[in-house]
């Protein structure tokens, strides 16, 4: 009887590797297909598209669940398994070695029609799971269709372009010419851009959910970084769209990667999801952090920008009930004095600078913005989270701010640095100063910090409050009305600023 093994130790390990291109535990990709209906592995005629496959291991597991499924259907484990990898099963690759690994592992073979394949009906070496090299199409020096850097990504013949097949056309129907009843995968995360890495640079996940939104499947279900909930470079209107769309059936959201992905540290988390077509309603959200999972019913789009923890919810409806006024509208833009991060203190000037580098003088006409700051007290704010990526340390807390000063009138900073308030005495600057280090303040800005920089949007649910008096995490709690759950979870997710 043919046999259909596989050694889930070699995914698992391949899984550690810290790439945009995560690839993907077979562990996680089993709790994935279980969000989707079971009967859909019962059916011959159910049709499945990994359009971003890696290792192979969506195909593999979802070969495996069909051949438990169709036994009582398609008696001939061997006539069951021709027709499950050339009638239902189906891939593209990302890459070309991508692609002799996932038939590898979907197919036993790199070959699908080899001597050593479990399949015995393909003619061709591909089999369904295609890979044809594409190159970018360049227009202004991005390309039109992912926007990848034409300096980076123009590529000889002998290496490989990252233009995925999947999302540079526009015509994706017509890669197989069929229609899939699942779309499932863990698309690529980014794409260098020439500005930068990590965070800094462009996110492409997004390309893959619209594409395959475009293919109108019954179901459709991605794993992708965490962060469009509140922040990313062109994300705007993929976030306003998620949001909206009330056919996320169900959203699992890991605060911190390496539960999700073990040794893989992704800034601000992971996600993944599952959108059906017939559904429209309300969002089952399960948030995990450490371990331990917390479910909440509720529609994505309550706030501009998605709030994972349904305790965090109550608590900016408590904020929200009694203030109209954030602390938003007192945090400067980027450069609040128009000074970039290579300017450095020089031993003349009217001011005093703040840089990265050290504290100096400047001359005053060297700043071009900001200037009703210059001559007023003001609270300093590193621009970069003390979080590396926005992840929690080892505790799963978080702390947020990392340098926080009071700053005399005729002081200056570059935009290493934020710039807080502006204030006639010396006794609200430091107050402010003190409301910033507490743990109610901080926690309101890790709701949607998922990444390093802080920016201003970031205390959007910060109330603006009277700097006249002292504030400490006591008063705020009794003011807000907080339960001891909430004031626990917030001791919980934020430690302590010395």
């Amino acid at each position: 009887m043919l046999q259909i093994n596989y050694n889930p130790d070699v995914l698992s390990c391949l899984a550690n590797l810290s790439n945009d291109e995560v690839f993907t535990p077979p562990k996680l990709v089993n709790e994935i297909l279980d969000l989707l209906p079971q009967e859909l592995f019962q059916s011959k005629e159910t049709t499945f598209l990994d359009p971003v496959t890696k290792s192979g291991v969506f195909l593999r597991e979802i070969a495996k669940r069909l051949n438990d499924g169709l036994k009582d259907q398609i008696p001939d484990q061997q006539e069951r398994v021709n027709h499950i990898f050339t009638k239902q099963v189906f891939g593209i690759a990302i890459t070309e070695l991508t692609s002799l690994l996932a038939r590898r592992s979907t197919y036993c073979s790199k070959k699908a029609n080899g001597e050593f394949s479990v399949t015995t009906a393909f003619a061709t070496e591909q089999g369904k799971i295609k890979y044809d090299r594409l190159q970018h199409t360049w227009q202004n020096g991005k390309c039109t269709y992912c926007g990848a850097s034409e300096e980076v990504y123009s590529r000889t013949e002998d290496l490989e372009t990252y233009a995925y097949q999947f999302i540079h056309t526009d015509k994706p129907q017509n890669i197989f010419n069929m229609k899939f009843d699942v779309i499932i995968g863990n698309p690529p995360y980014q794409l260098n851009d020439g500005g930068g890495t990590g965070s800094s640079a462009k996110p492409i996940y997004q390309h893959f959910i619209e594409q395959a939104k475009r293919l109108k499947p019954r179901y459709l279900s991605m794993i992708i970084p965490a962060r469009w909930y509140s922040g990313g470079k062109g994300l705007d209107s993929f976030r306003n769209e998620m949001l909206q769309d009330r056919s996320i059936k169900e959203l699992v959201d890991y605060v911190d990667s390496r539960e999700c992905f073990p040794g893989v540290d992704i800034a601000g988390g992971i996600c993944y999801f599952l959108w059906d077509s017939g559904y429209n309603g309300m969002c089952k959200v399960i948030t995990v952090r450490k371990g331990e999972k917390l479910e909440s019913v509720r529609y994505l789009n309550e706030f501009d920008t998605f709030v994972r923890d349904n305790i965090a919810v109550g608590v900016i409806h408590k904020v929200k009930s009694q203030n109209t006024k954030f602390l938003n509208s007192l945090v400067s833009s980027r450069m609040p004095f128009g000074l970039n991060s290579k300017v450095r203190p020089s031993k003349k000037g009217e001011l005093e600078l703040i840089s990265s580098g050290g504290r100096g003088k400047i001359s005053k006409s060297a700043i071009t913005s900001g200037k009703q700051y210059v001559d007023k007290w003001k609270v300093l704010l590193s621009k970069a989270s003390n979080d590396h990526g926005g992840q929690p340390d080892k505790e799963g807390k978080r702390r947020i701010f990392s340098r926080i000063e009071v700053m005399p009138p005729g002081t200056v900073c570059t935009e290493s640095y934020l710039v807080v308030g502006a204030y006639s005495s010396e006794m609200e600057a430091i107050n402010l100063t003190e409301y910033l280090k507490t743990k109610f303040c901080r926690f309101l800005v890790s709701t949607i910090l998922l990444t390093q920089n802080i920016t201003k949007s970031k205390f959007i649910f910060v109330p603006d409050l009277n700097m006249q008096q002292k504030w400490t995490d006591d008063h705020l709690n009794i003011k807000y009305n907080l339960s001891k759950d909430e004031i626990n979870f917030i001791e919980t997710v934020i430690r302590e600023m010395n």
